[in-house]
């Protein structure tokens, strides 16, 4: 595996590749890898004849009181698991060949970003899609591959993906979830032991909700409530939002039909945790 720091020699290899016939998967991370990012790469692995991992903790993307300095940081341990999958290029840009000296551009998906963890997270969603936008370019794959856990994050790429006519698929993997259920994120780290167990009750609202829908409930209300009491029944876990929506639009729900996306964010100790379930219902 080969580890690419400037912009310019990473699509120069890529677009070399792609000149020889060669298929190019992206994975785009901020590190720290767990086993939800390595089933992003056996899957770019798989399907694609190279593929390139991006290792870049995104500063835009952090509002002030976020996370960033304490964002958790292994580059030495990631770049080892990402050569153990099977990854040909680790593209890890400092902040400076992102943001260059009088960088002063940026992307916004309207609606999309506004609504969820957007609501609470303002800016959020633009950091998003800029450095999304920017890696569509350096690194012109033509497949990028995003979990499912990060549902909204796929619905504004996406979105923008296709607004912009980025030339790449979309593939979204699924959540790669804990023995018990709790969806695998950087940020599990910051739990505390009683505050990782507390965490589950994420899981078992969805699981809840998951229930009423296969017995026939399709009230958004009902579902909604019922997420509450799993939810209200744990003190260490403080609900932000439930949203129940269309996966693709994310418009809000009455009733359920169609592809549904019930997601929902909260605060765990010093974790901010998501989680989500998509239904194809008739």
């Amino acid at each position: 595996m080969e580890i690419v720091r400037e912009p310019a020699e990473m699509r120069r290899i890529v677009e070399l590749a792609r000149a020889r016939g060669k298929t190019v998967g992206l994975v785009p991370t901020m590190g720290f890898f767990h086993r939800g990012h390595l089933e992003l790469m056996r899957r770019a692995v798989a399907e694609c004849d190279e593929v390139v991992v991006t290792l870049f903790v995104n500063p835009t993307q952090f509002a002030p009181g976020d996370d960033l300095a304490d964002y958790p940081r292994d580059f030495d341990r990631d770049r080892r698991l990402a050569e153990s999958e099977g990854v040909s290029y680790l593209f890890a840009p400092g902040p400076g060949e992102i943001y260059p000296r009088g960088f002063a551009t940026s992307v916004e998906v309207e609606g999309l970003s506004s609504v969820m963890c957007g609501a609470g997270r303002p800016g959020h969603f633009q950091g998003v899609a800029t450095v999304v936008a920017k890696l569509f370019n350096i690194v012109p794959a033509q497949a990028a591959y995003f979990g499912q856990k990060d549902a909204q994050q796929l619905a504004v790429i996406g979105a923008m993906a296709r607004d912009l006519n980025f030339p790449v698929v979309i593939k979204a993997v699924p959540t790669m979830r804990e023995d018990d259920g709790l969806a695998m994120s950087s940020r599990n780290v910051y739990l505390e032991p009683e505050e990782r167990e507390a965490a589950t009750a994420l899981f078992h609202s969805l699981t809840a909700a998951r229930e009423l829908i296969c017995s026939g409930e399709r009230d958004a209300s009902v579902i909604r409530e019922a997420i509450g009491e799993v939810i209200s029944a744990e003190p260490l876990v403080s609900l932000e939002y439930v949203s129940i929506c269309g996966n693709i639009y994310l418009e809000p729900l009455s009733e359920l039909s169609g592809e549904v996306l019930i997601a929902l964010a909260a605060r765990v100790g010093k974790a901010r945790l998501i989680d989500n379930m998509v239904f194809e219902l008739g």
